[in-house]
């Protein structure tokens, strides 16, 4: 597959990998149409690149896109849906202007039962990649967790509790709405 002309990745400061532009990208712009392989939630393997299309269809990024790191404060968006043929498209596009070495970011909006900690280093972070919608529903859970791991909750089961916020470690794309 052949590299996308205006983004490159490279090494990012949010998250492991990220993609930046190589040149100015207007807002409403499409960067990228996203290539992909569409597999069904009884087929999903490893589904760390995956958008969430719908309920049954998941889609597979296989280009430069799978780097496009989480941002609560993003520059862009997906745009997805599922072809009368079974198959889905997704595209990523530009919300604002986005200069030549910025790096392209887009809101996960995980559901808050998938919700992972935020390193994005937004002014407005929220600290979690979760569904803004979702942000009090994954508040009062943590608040749960946090008081069933309270020390006089371990003495009655004889057990120190992890003392993880989520329980496990998620997937970059498992979940978006």
């Amino acid at each position: 597959m052949p590299p996308l002309s205006n983004i490159r990745v490279y090494r990012s400061r949010i998250h492991g990998y990220g993609v930046v532009a190589k040149r100015d990208i207007q807002a409403k712009e499409v960067i990228a149409e996203v290539e992909g392989i569409v597999w069904r939630r009884n087929e999903l393997g490893d589904d760390t690149y995956c958008l969430w299309i719908h309920d049954d269809c998941y889609l597979d990024m296989v280009d430069q896109t799978r780097w496009i790191n989480h941002s609560c404060d993003p520059n862009a968006e997906i745009e997805a849906d599922a072809d009368d043929a079974g198959g889905a498209w997704a595209r990523i596009v530009a919300i604002r202007l986005i200069r030549a070495g910025e790096e392209i970011t887009y809101h996960y909006a995980f559901s808050q039962e998938l919700a992972e900690p935020c390193t994005c280093g937004a002014p407005a972070c929220s600290g979690w990649i979760v569904d803004p919608q979702e942000m009090n529903e994954l508040a009062e859970r943590l608040a749960r967790e946090k008081a069933s791991r309270s020390p006089a909750s371990a003495a009655t089961t004889g057990k120190t509790l992890s003392a993880t916020a989520t329980g496990a470690r998620l997937r970059k794309g498992a979940d978006r709405r």
